[in-house]
């Protein structure tokens, strides 16, 4: 079995339960109220910007250049693509650039950001990037979910997410962390993999308090 594998069956409980999670079934139902969207828009600004980092310190620790392309490909790709999406959103929703530059992280976000980013400065290149895999494949499945329901891509308003992230061009980013991940966890042992399990699972954990915040509006 792949490590990206066992990683997703350690964590399946708990990435089953963001189907059910209120802030999810709004986006597919096209029922969650703009105020709490408009919340979670910030935020996630706020955080894909941390996250960029971490994929420019995968450059950094990576030791061929292969690899070093795909973590500068993926900074380019959250820079770049994945930050147009709340650009576009942020416009319809009346966010301005003043009001992003002065929003403050929440705890949870902050949490969140300040623990992957330790994992990726104090271990090695594997674990930076089972700290990324959480967030980029759980995005992916969510969206896949929400699109089998009627209509829910076509929504006026939270189509758009959708479509982001069941994209082609996010597919392919996303199967570079999977690959990578695949990749350099070919040869653990089973005490590494116990951490790499810890790692992924506390970062689903994460993710599922970063739906919990959006929702309550939680600072």
């Amino acid at each position: 079995m792949k490590l990206s594998e066992m990683l997703y069956l350690s964590a399946k409980d708990i990435w089953d339960s963001y189907y059910d999670h209120p802030f999810v079934k709004g986006i597919g139902t096209g029922e969650l109220a703009l105020e709490k969207f408009r919340y979670y828009m910030i935020q996630d600004y706020l955080y894909l910007l941390e996250y960029a980092k971490i994929f420019a310190l995968g450059v950094v620790k990576a030791k061929d250049e292969e690899t070093m392309r795909i973590f500068a490909q993926l900074v380019n790709s959250t820079l770049n693509s994945e930050t147009n999406i709340h650009k576009d959103y942020m416009k319809r929703l009346n966010i301005s650039d003043k009001e992003v530059k002065n929003a403050k992280s929440s705890l949870i976000n902050t949490s969140y950001t300040n623990y992957m980013l330790w994992v990726s400065q104090n271990e090695g290149l594997l674990q930076l990037a089972v700290t990324v895999l959480s967030c980029s494949w759980s995005y992916k499945l969510i969206a896949d979910k929400l699109s089998q329901r009627s209509g829910s891509i076509e929504h006026e308003f939270y189509g758009e997410w959708i479509r982001g992230y069941i994209s082609p061009e996010y597919n392919i980013a996303n199967n570079n962390i999977i690959n990578l991940v695949d990749k350099l966890g070919e040869n653990c042992s089973k005490e590494e993999i116990e951490n790499l399990k810890t790692i992924f699972i506390n970062c689903s954990h994460y993710e599922y308090m970063f739906w919990d915040m959006a929702y309550n509006l939680s600072k």
